[in-house]
This record gives C-alpha cells, structure tokens and sequence, in this order.
C-alpha cells in the first residue's frame, strides 16, 4: 500500500495515498481498534450539512472568503450525496465527544475542496480547522449533527412507516368491521367484539406513536451549534449560530432553531431521551400487534387461526409444508433492540460532567439504530403480512358459538351469581350455554335467543 505523510499538532504519521482523511483521522483509526460499529452515515451526512451551512454563514458575516466558502459547500454536498463514504472509517467507540469524527468530516471536506480550488486555480487552501470548523467546536458540532441526524430519520423513514402500516390496518379494520368474534383477556374467552374492532385498537396504537413523535422532534430541533467549547461561544460570532440555523433549513426543509442555552445543549441530552421514549413507546405497540398476529394466525389446524396471513418461504428445514410467521417475528426482534438501545441511551444521557456529556457517539448510534430498524422493519411487515391478512370466517365462527362467556349478556336479567353457575356447569357437562341455561329454569329458549345475541354484544347496551 502507497502512503503520503500528514501532519497534526502530535507530529507526523502515513495516511493511506488513496483516503481523503488527515492525521487526525488516521490516528483515531489506529487508537481505537475497537468493534465493527461504525460511525452511522447519517451522522456524517448531517455534519457535512452544517459544515456547508457555516461556510456560508461565515461568508455572509464577512468572516470567509467566497472561493472557501464555495469550495466547502461543494465538498460537503459530494458527502452528502454519499460519493465519499469510503473515507468515512471510524467507529463508535472513540472519545465521547465525537472530536475524532467532526475532525474526520474537516479532513475529507477540506482534501476535496482543495481540490476544487486548484482546478479552479485558485491560490486559496482549506485548512480542517481554521477554516470547514471556523467558529465551531467538536463540542457543540457533534450534537447539532446528532439532532439534524435525528429529525431526518424520524420525519423522513419513521413517520412514513407508520404512515403505511395505519393506512394498511385502516382499510382491514374497516372490511373486517362486521366480522364478529370472541374476544379474550388473560389469554381467555371474553366477550365478543368484532375483527375490526379489534384492529382499531392496533391503528390507534400507531396513531398514538405518530403523534408521540412528532411531538417529540420539536425539542430535537434545538441545535447546539454556537456554543462552541463550553456553551458560551467562544470564537463564533453572535450572529453565527442563528445564521446557521437558517442555511440548514434552507437544506433540509426542517424548521430547526438555535437552541436558547447552549450551556445545556452541549451537556444534556435529555430531548434524545424523550424522543427515543417515543421509539421505544411505538416499539411496544409493534411488538404487541405483532403478537396479536402471531397468535391469531396460529395453526393452521392446532392453533387459534382466526386470520390467515401469507406464506414467504418455507418454515423448517425439517417439517415440510411448515410456513411461519416471520415478519412477526422480525419485527418483535427489533422492538426488543429498540428497548435495549433505550436503556443505553436513557443511561449515557445521565453522564454529562461540568459542561460537556461524553457519551455522544453510542447515543447518536442507537438512536439511529432505532429509527433504521423501526422503519425497516414496519415496512416489511406492512408489505409482507398486514397487507395480506385476511379473516378465516368459519374459524371465527366456531370458537364464537362455543363460548361460555356469551353468559355475560344474562347478567342485567338473571344476574352475576346465577349466570356464573351456567357457565360454570355447561362447561363441567361439556354442553352449550343454550341448553345448560334453558334447563336451569331461570329463562326460556325465546328470552336465552333474545338477550345472548353476539352481534348486539360488541357495544354498549
């Protein structure tokens, strides 16, 4: 391997001659031998939209000149555009404060803006520093990068599953509306509602995390960027952090605003927390209709089997015919991922000291985690079993007759105690609520025919 040699305020050190990074990359790769984690894409993505957006911001204060300010907005859209991410190589696990990874961002930008300028023939050069991380600090960069990073996933890949997956659940719970059937709690007969109302309970659980999460996004677009070392802006000029705002809203569409105590933006990450607490609450209604699946369409012949849902691929590498519910599983595999990226984040958010939180980088990678993997995973289970869910009628039927908790519908005319001793016996003598009510002597067939009548049962009366 061909390498050139780079410099830094450590010494000198060879970087690899076809990797657009500097010494202080090449020192992170080298110091941090750790995991296969890498720094999420979206991260560098959103550090590359702040570092076009200060560029300009520092060119309208008269702080830059035009040629730099021009080169680092193009640089920075080429790793925007995802053409450079090969040279984007660190993990996780480095300092806390993300420096390593704004400083790998600086590098690439300024490499390739160099370039830019000398075929511009330009006699200007970019410095990482004194220029692309001009009246900024890793301290108050990487959290900003962190909360673009975050509203992006959250608007752009989570919200639009879930968009999907209502409208899926909208359409069955309306086709399904008529469709009466038994009911459970515990995990035991209850008294009966119709398919979809059932179903309505799993859209609105979606309608619930939508708005949970938009509501949650409002607090991440508070961008720390301004702050600079400690919170107090050092180095950046007052209207710095402001004009910033504006040129990354230009970029994104996302009304984000300059956090108004940057003190507590670079030491806290409390609106993370929240806005995982959102992940994690719609994780849980995933899991939970998931699980309604799953066990509905139990069987085909041994289980519940109230739905069908589709067969993907073949369920067993010994049982032939076996088809199981995959995207069920899936989907509650990543639910549980989401719970456990909730208790790391939740703990490292508790870890800021004086002015600054370390634990950055492994908040920022859960996070995104989270979102990537809700996202994927709603999809996929939205196109490959909701949308191919379909009521199995007889079924329904069947465990609907032979329910004893039909027998709460006698309650208003014969009352709890009486009504409970008809279930109670019908069930000992292997008999049908009708006839075990008709020979207790307490109503006739035409009064058991008019008040036990599932259909009337599925709301108030």
């Amino acid at each position: 391997m061909e390498y050139r040699i780079e410099k830094d305020t450590i010494g000198e050190i060879n970087v690899p001659a076809d990797k657009f990074w500097g010494a202080q990359t090449q020192r992170s790769k080298q110091n941090f031998p750790i995991g296969n984690e890498k720094m999420p894409t979206e991260i560098i993505k959103a550090f590359a939209i702040l570092k076009m957006s200060a560029a300009k911001a520092n060119h309208d204060l008269g702080l830059m000149e035009k040629e730099k300010s021009e080169a680092i907005a193009y640089a920075a859209q080429e790793v925007v555009d995802g053409n450079l991410n090969d040279h984007f190589p660190l993990v996780v696990w480095q300092t806390g404060s993300g420096t390593q990874s704004n400083m790998n961002v600086n590098e690439v930008i300024a490499f390739v803006g160099n370039k830019w300028l000398k075929e511009k023939n330009s006699d200007l050069v970019l410095h990482p520093n004194d220029d692309v991380n001009k009246s900024q600090s890793s301290n108050d960069t990487y959290p900003t990068a962190m909360h673009i990073a975050s509203v992006l996933k959250m608007e752009d890949s989570v919200l639009p599953a879930v968009k999907q997956l209502k409208s899926t659940l909208k359409e069955k719970m309306e086709r399904f509306h008529d469709i009466v059937k038994i009911g459970r709690t515990h995990l035991q007969d209850a008294t009966p509602l119709t398919l979809g109302q059932e179903i309505s309970g799993w859209h609105r659980m979606l309608e619930k995390s939508e708005r949970m999460i938009e509501e949650s996004t409002t607090y991440l677009k508070e961008l720390a960027i301004g702050g600079t070392a400690v919170g107090t802006g050092l180095n950046a000029h007052p209207e710095f952090s402001q004009r910033v705002c504006e040129k990354i809203i230009q970029f994104t569409g996302k009304e984000f605003i300059s956090a108004p105590n940057k003190f507590h933006a670079l030491t806290s990450h409390d609106e993370t927390v929240y806005a995982h607490g959102a992940l994690k609450a719609l994780a849980a209604d995933i899991m939970k209709i998931a699980n309604d699946v799953r066990w509905l369409a139990s069987g085909p012949r041994c289980g519940i089997g109230e739905i069908t849902i589709p067969a993907n691929e073949p369920g067993s590498s010994i049982m032939p015919g076996k088809v199981n519910p995959t995207q069920s599983e899936a989907v509650t595999m990543v639910a549980a991922q989401v719970m456990g990226n909730d208790a790391t984040i939740g703990f490292a958010a508790s870890q800021g000291n004086f002015e600054l939180n370390v634990f950055k980088p492994v908040i920022a990678y859960n996070f995104l985690q989270s979102c990537q993997l809700l996202a994927d995973s709603i999809l996929s289970f939205d196109e490959r079993c909701a949308s191919g869910m379909e009521a199995n009628e007889e079924e329904i039927a069947k465990y609907l007759n032979d329910s004893l908790m039909l027998v709460t519908a006698l309650n208003p005319h014969i009352g709890y105690e009486n009504a409970a001793k008809i279930a109670k016996k019908a069930f000992a003598d292997n008999a049908t609520l009708k006839e075990t009510a008709i020979a207790s002597g307490l109503l006739t067939e035409e009064e058991f025919d008019k008040y036990v009548n599932p259909a009337d049962m599925t709301g108030p009366r």
